[in-house]
């Protein structure tokens, strides 16, 4: 269709609209403003890593796989203002992630897969390597195991003639301020591993690792089943939040 023309035969304006259209089309066609946020993030992350970043942006690259059509920066802070820190978000059992707004079953999803992976590299630095020289990346893979965990779980570390660190295994989970354990059947699995030795190791989720009177008789009695038949307890760390107690340092054992 021919444009409108005046008495002089020059063609007129195009209505407003048309450009309004246009302007509109223009924005269409940009893309959204995270996209270059999230291109920025990344490149920090790769040239600076994870200490480039706070860990709302942390959460932010997490995020992203599972939401990736939308901002997820309001979302991350969203789950540290909920849960309190990074690992404390990483850790949250599910079903209390999931009661949080804009966490769908794929960002949770995520979220374990984060945990799963740091716990499996952590596990890889102390399992078949000497207890006294990986001590302080044993701890550290207990702490990440179990700080926070928001019921009791006691776990074993078992141990070669060499002191090296054979066999990780969680031998029972219970409440908030107990878990069941069995001398009994303690020594049985080690003697079932062939370990001379164990490391018995229980978080607190109160967060305060320090040893109860009723860790230090049942480390007692454990200790008192299998000396007898040669595993030797090395030691009992209690875990907390960020910190821990070693009964042996403690003079407790």
């Amino acid at each position: 269709m021919a444009g409108f023309e005046d008495s002089g035969g020059r063609p007129l304006p195009k209505p407003a609209r048309d450009s309004a259209k246009s302007n509109q089309a223009d924005k269409k066609s940009e893309p959204p403003h995270h996209t270059g946020h999230r291109q920025r993030l990344r490149e920090r992350f790769l040239k600076g890593g994870a200490d480039a970043l706070p860990d709302y942006e942390l959460l932010e690259l997490i995020l992203f796989r599972a939401i990736p059509r939308r901002d997820t920066k309001p979302l991350a802070k969203d789950l540290l203002k909920r849960f309190g820190g990074f690992n404390e978000v990483i850790t949250a059992p599910v079903e209390r992630l999931v009661e949080v707004p804009g966490v769908s079953d794929a960002v949770a999803t995520e979220l374990k897969i984060v945990q799963a992976a740091s716990l499996r590299l952590a596990q890889a630095q102390v399992l078949e390597r000497p207890a006294i020289t990986s001590w302080k990346a044993m701890v550290d893979y207990c702490t990440a195991a179990m700080a926070y965990e928001r019921n009791e779980q006691f776990r074993i570390l078992f141990l070669d003639r060499k002191n090296v660190l054979i066999a990780d295994e969680v031998q029972s989970r219970g409440t908030v301020d107990h878990t069941p354990v069995y001398p009994r059947e303690v020594v049985k699995r080690a003697l079932e591993l062939g370990a001379s030795a164990i490391i018995l190791v229980h978080n607190h989720p109160s967060g305060d690792p320090t040893p109860s009177r009723a860790d230090v008789d049942m480390t007692k009695k454990i200790e008192d089943a299998a000396k007898p038949l040669g595993v030797a307890v090395h030691d009992h760390l209690v875990i907390g939040k960020g910190t821990h107690a070693s009964l042996r340092q403690l003079g407790l054992l």
